[in-house]
């Protein structure tokens, strides 16, 4: 039947349907009309009753659907049943390829020739995708039709894992039936799982360490160290030591864990950063001292206000000028420069040490990560320092610029952003 005929067969029913539901209203008008015409009634009873009768009609048309407005079909049912799988396939926001039961690609929305570089139409799928996990899932897929998934890396030209699922499409015998095969980036959640397994690893040991040195030395107090006085000193001041490592160590898990759990909650207060970074200079001058590192300080007198938490903002600065006085003591001084510019506020941190090797410095706010083992355990390190800088940064909507030469020495950079008035 063509649209036309749908429409006004629609129309009828509904007319009718109309009619049915104002059958009341029809019956008294009818009646009270009869009435008038069986009895000699006065003019304006009649003009009452005419009256009457009008406005039942009108009530009724008001109700009737028009002839000239669309019928409900699927012709006229939302846009999306106008779009082709292909269109639809194309805004997907991730990898998908159709293939058919000989294995040759048939159709690659953009994102996964994005994914995976240009995959030709008519190619076979199994020779561009070699991992064998994803081999083995379309070729089981193929064999009895039951859609599966299996986890995979893609490895070239950087590392990505993907969750990868096939199913069958339609149960057409022969090549001409068509499988789905679409692809979920797990790449982020690998990288989580990865970090949170190092540094359950990286704690565990860090803190064994430290224990197992503790229960040597007890064990040697209790057993030939018994009555030797000068063995039974040395052994107690290594055991505070070790102890102070420890926890060292736990506070700094510890502050690392509240700042994340604050990591969501907007700072509100108004801070200071040249009172604040002049109070931490202050009282790492002892420091410096001990050191022989002279600290130059750059910094205008003015306030310079951001919105802020005065003590998370006082451990990072305190943070970074420290590890300059301690891992850049070879050059003698350090710089602590604050200066607001057009694109925010800046507040640096330079020491003319050995420098960093390029190849770590993106790795230096990882927990636990050490560019020197020996020397960050000599300085009384925890590997925590710039992972709790850098969490703290974030909640502040700021962050860190690191810039070093090895032999020249390193600049650590907060950045501010533009401050709202």
């Amino acid at each position: 039947m063509s649209i036309l005929g749908q429409e006004g067969r629609t129309f009828r029913q509904k007319a009718v349907e109309r009619v049915i539901q104002a059958r009341f209203v029809l019956g008294a008008a009818a009646f009270i009309t009869a009435l008038v015409l069986s009895t000699q009634a006065t003019w304006w009873l009649s003009f009452a009753v005419l009256m009457l009768v009008l406005l039942a009609v009108v009530a009724l048309s008001a109700t009737l659907p028009r002839s000239d407005a669309p019928a409900e079909s699927p012709a006229s049912d939302p846009a999306i049943f106008r779009l082709s799988g292909q269109q639809l396939a194309a805004q997907l926001p991730d990898p998908l390829i159709i293939f058919d039961h000989g294995g040759t690609i048939l159709y690659v929305n953009p994102v996964a020739n994005g994914a995976f570089g240009p995959l030709a139409r008519g190619g076979a799928l199994l020779l561009h995708f070699r991992a064998p996990e994803l081999q083995a899932l379309v070729q089981s897929v193929m064999a009895d039709g039951v859609a599966r998934s299996v986890d995979f890396a893609e490895r070239v030209p950087v590392e990505r894992w993907y969750r990868a699922t096939v199913l069958l499409l339609d149960r057409a015998g022969g090549k001409d039936r068509q499988y789905l095969l679409s692809f979920r980036d797990q790449t982020e959640a690998h990288r989580l799982e990865r970090m949170r397994s190092d540094f359950i690893a990286n704690a565990s040991h860090e803190l064994r360490t430290p224990l197992a040195s503790l229960t040597g030395f007890i064990e040697t107090l209790r057993g030939p160290a018994r009555r030797d006085e000068a063995a039974r000193d040395n052994f107690l001041e290594i055991m505070q030591k070790q102890a102070e490592r420890m926890a060292r160590l736990i506070d700094d898990l510890l502050s690392l864990s509240r700042i994340e759990m604050k990591a969501h909650i907007a700072v509100k207060d108004q801070v200071d950063l040249t009172t604040l970074i002049n109070h931490v200079v202050d009282s790492l001058r002892p420091l410096a001292d001990d050191l022989g590192v002279e600290i130059e300080r750059k910094i205008d007198p003015d306030p310079v206000i951001v919105l802020g938490d005065r003590d998370e903002l006082t451990q990072v600065f305190q943070n970074l000028v420290e590890n300059a006085l301690k891992y850049g003591q070879s050059g003698k001084r350090i710089v602590v420069e604050l200066k607001r510019g057009d694109d925010g506020i800046k507040a640096m941190v330079q020491d003319f040490g050995p420098g960093i090797p390029e190849e770590h410095i993106p790795r230096l706010t990882e927990r636990f990560y050490r560019v020197n083992l020996e020397t960050s355990r000599a300085q009384k390190g925890t590997g925590l320092g710039l992972a709790i800088v850098k969490h703290i940064l974030t909640r502040h909507r700021a962050r860190l610029v690191v810039r070093s030469r090895v032999g020249e020495g390193s600049t650590f950079t907060v950045v501010f952003g533009p401050q709202k008035a």
